[in-house]
């Protein structure tokens, strides 16, 4: 039964201090500006042996695109250009590696993949006069190591030697084999290098990060699965943000990013919806997830699934907006007539003195890309690793597959064709948002065009994906001319499933235009719109709103609009 969509007491701030106010508002100005999800699954917990990590890159106005670079060789002397990720400022010069390798998206041709969240953390850490930030450092480490261990050791070696200029990031590095996750803090102004913890995520298990940091105790003395800066409990002491007699009760999230109410309510509740999916008993940790109880138990960094997961079944968790929980965000005003559930921003809103706020679920409508990252060992890396991709948010688009020896990047998914101030019909990400804002305002009468044509196409693409797979292997042989023919035939298929996706999205808003002209409906018959003797379209319905917000209105308005 539905819950009656006025505004429930549990959601005011009741005794909200200004100072807390502010910490909220401070919270998604600044962690919001990349507020991005990480879902990760382990091999032995994929229906597959995949290592599976997904990321959204969620920025209001940022564009979407995928992003390449060549592998090459590089005199020694060599340096690089450095440039922010997410202004494109110039930074500065670093050393170039004698050897990079190439680079798809987030991913290379090693199967590594590196994605991350940002928690923020304290303010006072970031070094403004680093030379590197979190994205920066991303696509760097990704052109110089094979392996999530590599990966980690030139990440923190780099920010040693640069300096790291970006707030706290949550960090997930995985390859073909196994999967870490990394919190990581700078020191502040003037001071290089950073503190950090990564701890690999058991084989078995799922793990997940969004925007808020997840590793709290650690193991001291366990090389093999979990790795540390030598101070990074030593700064906390400095500091005064850890005053424990033993090390071993020292707690990292705790310690550089104590959870306030936004932390678990925006950030740890998509950690939980995940983990409530897969793990039974996930409840009890909604008290604390939810903000509604911030000291209850918080929930473990990692847990156990009660199946394994498919690719699939992670691009699906991508679409989540709560459904089938005390949160889900179709039992308030916020969802409009269409049932739609997205909300806008900011989170925070403020009637009469009172501060309020609206969810905020894995799927949201600020997605610039999503990616679902497959990597499996028991193929060749220029075949085993994959990167189903998509730009807009992923609820609202079908992801296609990007394979890790790709060298050319698909057009619709380029930088070339247009940016976040030129619209472009040669550009996924444009015709992705244009289809999307058809459909927002009218969710409930059109989304299931749009689910109809994405569940399709995926069906089609994760069907293709073994013959494409065994024909690419068959090219390959052993070495040799038969190894460049095999990348050269799974960029081709790169490129051809991502143009004809964007066929496809064309074709959809074009649909969507011409049958859900002005709120109307144009009846059809059997696949094709009806037509007069004479051969012009049929009058169209007027569906007005559905019968539920019909009594709403009246229920708001008593006899106001009654007809006399």
């Amino acid at each position: 039964m539905r819950k009656s969509l006025f505004i429930n007491d549990r959601f005011i701030y009741r005794k909200m201090k200004i100072k807390w106010i502010m910490t909220v508002v401070l919270a998604v100005c600044t962690g919001y500006g990349q507020a991005c999800t990480n879902l990760i699954v382990g091999k032995k917990a994929s229906v597959d042996g995949s290592v599976i990590v997904s990321y959204s890159a969620d920025d209001f106005g940022s564009f979407g695109y995928l992003r390449h670079w060549a592998a090459g060789k590089h005199a020694k002397g060599a340096t690089r250009s450095v440039y922010n990720w997410e202004n494109n400022n110039y930074a500065g010069e670093i050393e170039e590696a004698p050897e990079t390798y190439n680079v798809i998206g987030n991913m290379n041709e090693y199967q590594l993949t590196i994605t991350e969240t940002t928690f923020g953390g304290r303010a006072e850490l970031v070094d403004s006069t680093g030379l590197l930030d979190y994205g920066s450092l991303i696509y760097i480490t990704l052109q110089r190591a094979k392996t999530a261990k590599e990966a980690i050791g030139v990440m923190t070696n780099l920010i040693d030697k640069y300096g790291y200029n970006s707030e706290g990031e949550s960090f997930t590095i995985a390859d073909k084999n196994e999967a870490w996750v990394m919190d990581l803090i700078g020191k502040g102004t003037g001071r290089k290098g950073a503190v950090w913890v990564a701890v690999r995520v058991p084989d078995d298990c799922i793990c997940a990060h969004a925007n808020q940091s997840r590793i709290r105790r650690f193991p001291l003395r366990d090389k093999e699965n979990c790795l540390y800066s030598k101070d990074v409990i030593s700064f906390a002491r400095e500091k005064g943000y850890f005053k424990g007699k033993k090390d071993s009760d020292f707690s990292f999230a705790d310690a550089y990013a104590p959870a306030d109410f936004s932390a678990l309510r925006f950030c740890e509740a998509r950690v939980w919806s995940f983990f409530n999916r897969y793990v039974d008993g996930m409840e009890k940790y909604l008290p604390y997830a939810s903000g509604e109880n911030p000291q209850a138990e918080p929930m473990p960094l990692f847990v156990k699934p009660n199946r394994l997961l498919s690719v699939q079944d992670v691009k699906d968790m991508m679409r989540d907006h709560y459904e089938g929980t005390p949160l889900a965000l179709d039992n308030d005003p916020g969802m409009g007539p269409f049932e739609a559930p997205y909300r806008p921003t900011p989170l925070t809103w403020e009637v009469d003195g009172k501060m309020y706020f609206n969810e905020r679920p894995i799927s949201t409508q600020q997605s610039a890309f999503v990616m679902v990252a497959q990597m499996r060992s028991q193929l060749p890396d220029y075949v085993g690793g994959v990167l189903w991709f998509g730009c807009d948010d992923a609820n609202m688009m079908a992801f296609t597959p990007v394979y890790c020896c790709t060298d050319l990047v698909p057009e619709c998914y380029s930088d070339k064709v247009a940016d976040d101030l030129h619209f472009s019909f040669k550009s996924a990400f444009w015709v992705c948002n244009w289809v999307s804002s058809i459909v927002y305002p009218r969710y409930s009468q059109l989304f299931g065009e749009l689910k109809t044509v994405r569940d399709r196409l995926e069906t089609d693409y994760n069907t293709l994906q073994e013959k494409t797979e065994k024909e690419a292997m068959a090219l390959a042989g052993t070495e040799g001319e038969g190894m460049s023919a095999a990348r050269k035939y799974l960029t081709a298929y790169t490129n051809r499933t991502a143009a004809g996706m964007l066929y496809e999205w064309m074709e959809l808003g074009k649909r969507l235009m011409v049958k859900y002209i002005d709120g109307t409906v144009r009846p059809e018959r059997d696949g094709q719109y009806v037509r007069t003797p004479g051969g012009l379209g049929v009058p169209v319905e007027r569906p007005g709103y559905p019968e539920r917000y019909r009594r709403e209105i009246v229920k708001a308005t008593g006899d106001r609009f009654e007809v006399k």
